[in-house]
């Protein structure tokens, strides 16, 4: 079952649950299904949550990468992607989603050019190769806002698991490869 069609079924059952709370009352506030289903009532969305499988990445310690505004970038990357993550999984609107999207992509560009000025200015020896990977991923995503525009919220699982799956790989692999190196420089 999708998630548009497991919240409409949640909502259906609130809705009926309320219902037969307000018929219960009718006959009696003292009526004691009426109180059980107020009880019922509060654990659906405790319910809901135990059954919604969760797709947001928590920032753990060993991402940090040791140069604090990198880090820094990172958190903000992860906080977008979780934001963009929400919006698909809870079927937000369009204009969300895409909203999402954009501010994901464009703050993934303005972390590479940051990250590339800082590996120029101290001659990282593996620059050009970093740089070729920023590139592919900039491709990468752009074919997939591409996909979005024709496809709509339909391509979003295939977007959001991508980026999630390539941004902590590229934290704690190429990423960390260059931190070494720019902290043996001095920066932090």
């Amino acid at each position: 079952m999708n998630s548009r069609s497991k919240s409409f079924v949640y909502a259906a059952v609130i809705a009926l649950v309320i219902v037969a709370i307000f018929l219960g009352f009718l006959s009696s506030l003292t009526n004691p299904i009426s109180w059980l289903l107020i009880v019922a009532l509060l654990l659906i969305p405790v319910f809901y949550k135990k059954t919604e499988p969760s797709n947001i990445i928590n920032w753990k310690e060993s991402y940090n990468v040791g140069i604090t505004h990198i880090d820094q970038d990172h958190k903000k990357l992860i906080k977008l992607l979780n934001q963009f993550t929400l919006a698909y999984d809870h079927a937000m609107s369009e204009e969300f989603e895409k909203q999402a999207l954009n501010e994901l992509v464009d703050y993934t560009v303005y972390h590479f050019e940051r990250e590339e000025k800082m590996m120029r200015e101290h001659d990282y020896p593996e620059f050009v190769a970093h740089q070729a990977k920023h590139q592919e991923m900039i491709a990468q995503v752009n074919e997939f806002v591409d996909l979005y525009d024709k496809k709509g919220h339909d391509a979003l699982k295939e977007i959001s698991e991508f980026l999630t799956v390539w941004l902590i790989s590229h934290i704690n692999g190429t990423d960390k490869e260059y931190s070494q190196y720019l902290n043996d420089q001095g920066v932090h």
